[in-house]
């Protein structure tokens, strides 16, 4: 599916020399040997799925783990595997502790125009707690690393609503991030996943979980210190200067295309979902032996376009359009509003389905608004209740399998 972001592609990158007690992502802190074989295997497959799908790359991102522990000449090498178009989005996810001056220089020659930085907290004592091994420091000298080297867009990561961060902690880490050279801030609620450090430590009683209403109080002072700092929020998380919103994730809630490189990597291609192996050895000898690392491919129905486009679309500030969509659905949207849960109209579009329920796209923003002007979007107590909001629209949808 197309959209008016263009084709992106995931590169996953599996490596951390820490794991942090809350991440359950598909990381390894003892692979670190497979470095070499794992980039070697990461070009070979993305030049094979460049010759399967020559089209324009308009942003890659890569995620992990960590990216940043890569030598910044492999990276690169994987980047000039993938051909990105000349203006690309190229991202890379960095930890603080290892990206040097030479990483933002390398980067910056191999087209790296955005890094996104693990931070979480600016409160040593809530990095301790979420097993993080950076200092404030260390966040301001990546920034000062990124920005030396031409490098446009810096982003930092945030999680709020560990058991040992106060309110006042929060705000201290949301506007000691504000104060340094960025233009995205990205803020996550601290979830407790089983087979993690921390949900073994909450399940036996010696760390208590998040609470929701800290949670929510914290996510509402994000909001004001972003806008007050000029950063408008475009998703639910994510808050960004004019410029600064994030292609590649804007592309992925539009329901976009993009190619999956790496060991985990999940992409999205012509109407289907697909993932790779999951670990890195198995990552290296599929591509090795059969070329081909897909594990699951999934094609989607008409029922996952409808809840997908509800899902990812409501996430983002543009909303979604529900012109066409069943009257059920559209009367609900229209009581959310009266609770005050959603708000009528938006700006430009992400995908929409036409009356026969295909997926259409536009990069005219300004006709992707509906007949009936059907749009609608959360309003700030929405993003707070966004799964319940979604559940009520997903269960009015007819069943389209």
């Amino acid at each position: 599916m197309s959209s008016p972001y263009g084709t992106g592609a995931y590169v996953h990158i599996p490596f951390c020399e820490r794991r942090c007690d809350y991440c359950d992502f598909a990381t390894w802190t003892d692979r670190s040997h497979l470095m070499a074989a794992y980039v070697d295997a990461c070009v070979s497959h993305a030049q094979a799925l460049r010759r399967e799908h020559p089209g324009a790359i308009d942003h890659v991102f890569f995620g992990g783990g960590t990216p940043s522990l890569l030598p910044p000449d492999d990276l690169g090498r994987i980047v000039d595997a993938l051909q990105p178009t000349p203006d690309a989005e190229i991202t890379v996810e960095v930890n603080p502790d290892s990206f040097s001056d030479r990483h933002a220089r390398v980067y910056a020659a191999s087209g790296v125009n955005r890094i996104s930085m693990g931070v979480q907290s600016m409160d040593d004592e809530v990095l301790v707690a979420l097993g993080r091994t950076h200092n404030r420091d260390n966040v301001a000298q990546a920034v000062r690393a990124a920005r030396g080297a031409g490098i446009e867009h810096v982003n930092v990561d945030l999680i709020y609503g560990s058991p040992v961060e106060s309110f006042r902690s929060w705000i201290a880490s949301v506007s000691a991030a504000l104060s340094d050279d960025i233009d995205h801030l990205s803020c996550y609620a601290l979830t407790v996943e089983p087979g993690t450090p921390l949900g073994a430590s909450v399940a036996a009683g010696t760390a208590r979980a998040p609470d929701d209403d800290d949670q929510a109080a914290k996510y509402e002072a994000i909001d004001e210190l972003c806008e007050s700092a000029g950063l408008s929020w475009y998703e639910i998380s994510n808050w960004a200067r004019p410029g600064g919103e994030c292609r590649h994730n804007q592309n992925t809630w539009a329901g976009g295309n993009y190619l999956a490189v790496g060991a985990a990597a999940h992409g999205f291609m012509d109407g289907a979902r697909f993932w790779n192996v999951r670990t890195p050895e198995r990552y290296i000898e599929a591509v090795s032996t059969t070329g081909d690392p897909v594990a699951v491919r999934v094609p989607q129905s008409l029922q996952d376009r409808y809840v997908e486009t509800l899902m990812l679309g409501l996430r983002t500030r543009t909303g979604v359009d529900l012109a066409g969509w069943p009257d059920a659905v559209i009367q609900t949207a229209a009581d959310l509003v009266d609770i005050g849960l959603l708000v009528a109209g938006g700006r430009s579009a992400p995908p929409n389905f036409d009356q026969s329920g295909r997926p259409s796209q536009t990069r005219d923003a300004d006709s992707c608004h509906g007949a009936d002007g059907q749009r609608f979007s959360l309003t700030r107590r929405g993003r707070l209740l966004a799964s319940h909001v979604m559940s009520e629209l997903a269960s009015h949808l007819p069943d389209g399998r």
